[in-house]
């Protein structure tokens, strides 16, 4: 990883982190249901002594976090599954009618459209009203970051694509964005030569974070 590319991840997390820490200012007891959490540990940045707290990733991933990191506690939970599937629907559920929000950072890329789209409309039916957080490229980057992976000899690839944040809401009944953020929004030094992409829209805005309400609260 290229140190730009480090920067970014760092960019990355703590934009993340404000939006869970707004969200939880918003509503203090609420439900946040952490996507791909591998061996983040947010809960224990943003935890505001109310939340109940769902970190989901693949039975694997939160075997090994239960080894490294942490166990369960009264308002910290894992759970091992994959997103796509509904069965872990029932256990957050039970904290209905608290305020949902997902985090998904750096998921969704490496899925097929139609993956996230399917996700997104479940999780606007099972919760409405939720809210989501999300990061994207464009299809251009999609397409060079592929080619760099290939040359790279990498067996990853990355799959969706979102060229305006507000093409989720052309998906279904009730999809809002409510912002965006870009990485050359706000001020980074540590960005160095790379601060050049700012004057040129087309890749400044090429890779950010989106934050979508998925229908109406009941």
């Amino acid at each position: 990883m290229q140190k730009h590319d480090e920067v970014a991840v760092i960019m990355r997390m703590k934009k993340f982190d404000h939006y869970a820490r707004t969200f939880l200012l918003q509503n203090p007891k609420a439900v946040i249901v952490h996507i791909g959490c591998g061996l983040d540990t947010r809960f224990d940045r943003v935890d505001n002594g109310h939340v109940e707290w769902f970190d989901l990733d693949l039975p694997d991933v939160i075997e090994l976090r239960k080894k490294l990191i942490n166990g369960e506690s009264n308002r910290y939970h894992n759970l091992g599954g994959s997103v796509f599937e509904d069965g872990w629907y029932k256990e957050v559920s039970r904290f209905k009618p608290y305020p949902f929000m997902f985090l998904a950072e750096g998921v969704f890329p490496y899925f097929k459209e139609e993956q996230v789209k399917s996700l997104f409309l479940n999780l606007r039916d099972h919760f409405p009203g939720a809210e989501l957080v999300c990061d994207a490229h464009t299809p251009f980057v999609i397409w060079t970051d592929n080619l760099q992976l290939a040359l790279s000899k990498v067996s990853a690839r990355l799959q969706w694509g979102l060229k305006h944040g507000k093409d989720v809401e052309s998906w279904g009944d009730g999809l809002l964005l409510l912002d965006e953020w870009f990485y050359f929004d706000d001020p980074e030094p540590r960005l160095g030569a790379f601060r050049w992409m700012n004057f040129f829209p087309f890749l400044a805005k090429s890779t950010g974070i989106f934050h979508y309400r998925l229908g109406a609260r009941p």
